[in-house]
């Protein structure tokens, strides 16, 4: 039986400096460990006008059966400031039990715990088992997502090529791995209003047209809004205002415009086409002379309670003797794109250092989330 760990993979993979959208060499560290174990390996490259190339790998073991896909992205935010870290942010340091490093959780970690988990796996049944397993890993999670896993199961749609389950690697743990699973997310929607007047002196304020108090009007109208209470999956949906911009440095001047932007999270009682109906009717009462410009990142979407969020909590429960919280808490994730595509959960590691200076993760939370990888992989695809 194989004792494969992810460790060494973890500090393999956070030593390429893939700051989205450079790979840094991450996806060939990736690749070479699944060709070890046979996987058959696709590095797609995708364009779009205004955005930059992005490398993603696609990797499936087994040619029929049902397809059970691990869905990760090899990514990282920036570091920041380098000087405030106790570390090198790529050096992959492990000290005390704990390694170091941007994507330590988020979420390199979960990818070689993954794999590590598939090479057990495969040990165990002498590399036979009924089905097929698939990696799905993007360099563009972290970034505008427009190149990267959308591209993919494009891709595959093509080609015909079927997923029957999909797993994100995201980091849901609170506070110890397997106490939440992620069964589905908030839609995110992004919005800025641009309200113009004329300009004029401030003491004839007759001769001007002052935008500013229909812009605050309008904003306290939205902001003002309670869009919902929330269901029995999801929390209350949110709007919150992001910046308000005026650019007029002179105390004596009426501006010609001021704008705003602002973001909403959704649950599933909207969408975003519902939304921006909702917004265009409050700025056409309130805002006069306007520009509003609108971008959904992503719907809302829920995971039914059922084969997959079981076989998940089952697995947990097997692994770490924890029942896992069901939840929909957070931002967006490329879930949102394989939904589509198939049921879709996402389980990895401890959150609470993602995107932050000294992002870390414990050696032993990395080889408790491979036993439950491990638990999957065994339920799914039983002997």
């Amino acid at each position: 039986m194989s004792t494969a760990s992810a460790l060494p993979l973890a500090i393999e993979l956070i030593r390429c400096a893939s700051v989205t959208p450079a790979d840094g060499g991450s996806l060939a560290v990736a690749e070479a460990a699944l060709a070890r174990l046979g996987f058959i390996c696709h590095r797609l490259t995708f364009s779009d006008a205004g955005t930059a190339d992005v490398a993603n790998l696609y990797a499936r073991l087994g040619e029929g059966g049902r397809n059970f896909c691990f869905a990760g992205h090899t990514d990282v935010v920036p570091v920041g400031d380098t000087r405030a870290w106790t570390v090198d942010p790529f050096g992959a340091e492990v000290r005390d039990g704990v390694l170091y490093g941007r994507g330590a959780c988020d979420m390199k970690g979960a990818i070689a715990c993954f794999i590590a988990a598939a090479e057990r796996f495969l040990a165990t049944r002498g590399g036979r088992f009924k089905g097929s397993i698939s990696l799905l890993l993007t360099g563009d999670e972290e970034g505008p997502a427009v190149n990267g896993t959308v591209k993919v199961l494009g891709w595959l749609k093509e080609r015909r090529e079927r997923l029957d389950a999909a797993l994100v690697g995201e980091p849901t743990a609170v506070a110890q791995v397997g106490d939440m699973i992620k069964i589905g997310r908030r839609g995110s929607l992004s919005g800025r209003l641009t309200v113009r007047g004329t300009q004029g002196h401030s003491a004839y304020p007759q001769l001007a047209d002052n935008p500013l108090p229909r812009l605050v009007r309008t904003l306290a109208r939205m902001a003002d809004t309670q869009l919902d209470d929330g269901t029995a999956e999801f929390q209350p949906s949110t709007l919150a205002l992001t910046t308000i911009d005026v650019d007029n440095p002179a105390t004596n001047v009426i501006p010609a415009k001021g704008s705003a932007a602002f973001n909403i999270r959704f649950n599933d009682r909207h969408t975003g086409a519902s939304l921006e109906r909702w917004l265009k009717t409050i700025c056409a009462e309130h805002a006069g002379d306007h520009d509003l410009d609108i971008r959904v990142s992503g719907e809302a979407f829920l995971t039914r309670r059922g084969a997959l969020s079981d076989l998940l909590s089952e697995a947990v429960a097997r692994a770490t003797g924890r029942n896992a919280e069901l939840s929909t808490t957070g931002g967006t994730s490329d879930a949102r794109f394989i939904k589509d595509h198939c049921p879709v959960a996402e389980l990895g590691l401890v959150g609470q250092s993602m995107h932050k200076i000294d992002e870390r993760v414990s050696v032993r939370d990395l080889e408790t989330l491979t036993a439950v990888y491990g638990a999957v992989l065994d339920a799914y695809f039983p002997a």
